[in-house]
């Protein structure tokens, strides 16, 4: 009873999905006529693919991974759309599903309401004058009659243990139409490998910038306090009045050596984040950059700390590179949640031109938000403008 259940609600929630799919597709179809808004609506079709993916992993307990997101510039989403086979499987999809999710959602609320009427109205038509119809139809205004709705409710008992094989047939389609083929899911081991070296590399860069700060400023000034000291001990014995200026210079080498060390502590993650949340200290950021800088933010809540750090630091660079090589007027910074991912945008009015390979932390950022499984997309061209797109998992 329980599988039978199971197939019934499984089947149930795909009319809803079915009724949706025939809506995406006249919107897909509009779209097709009218190129431009394709773009924008295919991430809407896509949400109804994922409710359906969740919808499955449910009812079969095996998920199907979900394609990246369609985000980025317009022209990015575009030729995704185009291009991507994951979207023309999705497109077969919403035909199939619109078709047969619709029968097979039609049965499962209709057999089950079916079979609950039969009794009912085999034991209620003598109260009605006139007495009533059951679901198939047949007018029921006398006991021979009524007794019909035994083996009625007897067929449609027998039609209910199917369910859990027209479940198990819809589950099978739909799983083979929205997995990955074989070929995608090595794709995808191999964008993992990649992501894993290029975390482990980003981290061994990490390790030698905040060694390579530690040795050459902190230690250094470290040594410089310990040197005057030692002057200014030598000093008080052997002249006591002049042992107050070197004291007051070693003062200053220790606060010089403090404040070295918290910058590399700040460079590790910044306390800023731990008191204002991430829109606070991107508005800090905002705040400080030279160009003329406007944050536009969802109200995000805390996120995982490495998500805000990765967030952070690709703001903090990107508006370094505004202010150093992008000739700007304007710069904006936008921080929206949607699906469980931040989107972090950074826009410009520059000359553009932005060259990863020219050392402007572009790559940085990349292997960055790369070890997060995010992405990172960077529209540049000659004349401007310059938009950075970065996407994170939050995990919620």
């Amino acid at each position: 009873m329980k599988r039978i259940w199971a197939a019934i609600v499984y089947l149930a929630s795909g009319l809803l999905t079915a009724i949706a799919s025939w809506l995406a597709l006249g919107i897909l179809i509009l779209s097709v006529v009218i190129l431009p808004l394709l773009p924008i609506t295919a991430p809407y079709m896509r949400r109804i693919v994922d409710f359906d993916r969740r919808r499955l992993a449910r009812y079969t307990g095996v998920e199907i991974p979900a394609p990246p997101p369609l985000d980025g510039p317009w022209l990015h989403r575009a030729q995704r759309v185009l291009a991507d086979p994951e979207s023309r499987r999705e497109g077969i999809w919403l035909v199939t599903h619109a078709l047969f999710g619709t029968l097979f959602g039609a049965l499962a609320v209709g057999i089950p309401g079916s079979l609950v009427q039969q009794p009912v109205v085999m034991l209620t038509w003598w109260i009605t004058p006139g007495g009533n119809e059951n679901s198939f139809g047949v007018h029921v205004d006398s006991w021979p009659k009524a007794f019909l709705s035994v083996p009625i409710a007897l067929v449609l008992c027998l039609i209910l243990t199917q369910f859990p094989k027209l479940a198990n047939l819809d589950a099978r389609w739909t799983g083979k139409l929205l997995a990955p083929p074989k070929a995608s899911l090595e794709k995808r081991l191999a964008e993992v490998v990649a992501t894993r070296a290029a975390a482990l590399q980003a981290h061994g860069a990490e390790l030698r910038r905040i060694e390579r700060n530690l040795h050459d400023g902190t230690q250094n000034k470290l040594v410089g306090v310990v040197m005057m000291l030692g002057i200014a001990e030598r000093t008080l014995k052997q002249n006591p009045e002049n042992a107050l200026q070197a004291l007051l210079r070693a003062q200053d080498a220790a606060g010089d050596a403090l404040e070295e060390l918290r910058n590399v502590v700040r460079s590790i993650h910044p306390p800023v984040l731990e008191d204002l949340g991430l829109d606070g200290a991107i508005q800090a950021l905002a705040a400080r950059c030279p160009v003329p800088c406007v944050l536009t933010a969802d109200h995000l809540g805390r996120l995982p700390a490495a998500v805000e750090a990765a967030a952070y630091f690709a703001v903090a660079e990107a508006l370094t590179n505004v202010a150093k090589h992008s000739g700007a007027q304007h710069a904006w910074v936008s921080l929206n949640i949607d699906q469980d991912r931040l989107a972090v945008v950074v826009h410009d009015d520059g000359k553009g031109g932005a060259d990863e390979q020219r050392g402007t932390g572009l790559d940085g950022i990349r292997g960055r938000v790369a070890a997060l499984d995010g992405t990172a997309e960077v529209s540049s061209p000659e004349g401007g403008p310059t938009v950075l797109t970065v996407v994170l998992p939050v995990g919620k």
